[in-house]
């Protein structure tokens, strides 16, 4: 009797641990989610763009226009969408450095505890794809995207774009790509280097985007101002609005203003 209760009680544990971790990790994704500062800059709290959108971050080198794109990325991440990064200027490797450098960031800033089993989880839904940039356009992209669908390899739910020159003849690659953005139901965030002394349109935006600020629905813009690097809205549903957020200058994570 006493041998069959021991081998019963050995076996219990296995799917109660297992239900356990993942309800741990699910309650620190949902806790990350809620402490999120990009929740203020959405249509809503839990999308800052809906299908089909296009958001940019815009900022001269070495503001945090990247930093705040893998912010976002890993923030739909965290609610359990595929991501797919696609760079123009970085190889593979630099990119994944940024994701781990970001992620360890915030998991230093929480005090986060089982952080290398988050990241296992979140990893598989992140797809990097790397071009160079006289190779880009969108057939070829849709091509690429065409391989990893039909095979069953990667379903695209968030599509970020790094390094794409905004010069005059960008407006035809961005339109193209608004429409395979709508077919293919995503939203396209880009990061968009600036020069710092472009001026205002009379909407706010930089003159320099004029020619195709109409295909965006979200511009957010980040400037250093003394110490802080502020974050504003440039267009979108919270512009005019009072944000309180900033970048931390040492970690260019994306906080509440102190």
């Amino acid at each position: 009797m006493f041998q069959r209760l021991k081998r019963n009680r050995n076996t219990l544990p296995g799917p109660h641990v297992v239900f356990l971790r993942e309800r741990s990790i699910a309650m620190l994704k949902n806790d990350l989610i809620l402490k999120n500062p990009l929740r203020l800059i959405g249509k809503d709290e839990k999308q800052a763009l809906a299908e089909g959108d296009f958001g940019a971050i815009l900022a001269t080198p070495g503001i945090g226009k990247t930093s705040f794109l893998v912010q976002l990325a890993l923030d739909s991440l965290l609610r359990g969408k595929n991501v797919l990064h696609i760079s123009l200027d970085q190889p593979v490797r630099k990119v994944c450095l940024w994701y781990e450098e970001v992620f360890n960031n915030i998991a230093a800033r929480y005090r986060l505890k089982n952080t290398a089993e988050l990241w296992e989880e979140i990893l598989p839904h992140r797809f990097i794809m790397t071009f160079n940039v006289e190779g880009f356009g969108v057939p070829r992209l849709e091509e690429r995207l065409n391989d990893l669908t039909e095979q069953g390899i990667f379903f695209p739910q968030v599509v970020l774009i790094d390094g794409l020159p905004f010069d005059q003849r960008v407006r035809e690659t961005l339109a193209e790509l608004k429409l395979l953005a709508r077919e293919q139901h995503f939203p396209v965030w880009f990061a968009v280097r600036m020069t710092g002394d472009e001026p205002l349109n009379p909407e706010g935006v930089p003159e320099a985007l004029s020619h195709v600020a109409d295909l965006f629905d979200v511009m957010v813009g980040l400037q250093a101002n003394g110490r802080q690097i502020e974050v504003n809205i440039l267009k979108g549903p919270q512009k005019g609005q009072a944000l309180s957020l900033v970048l931390d200058p040492a970690t260019l994570l994306i906080k509440n203003r102190e």
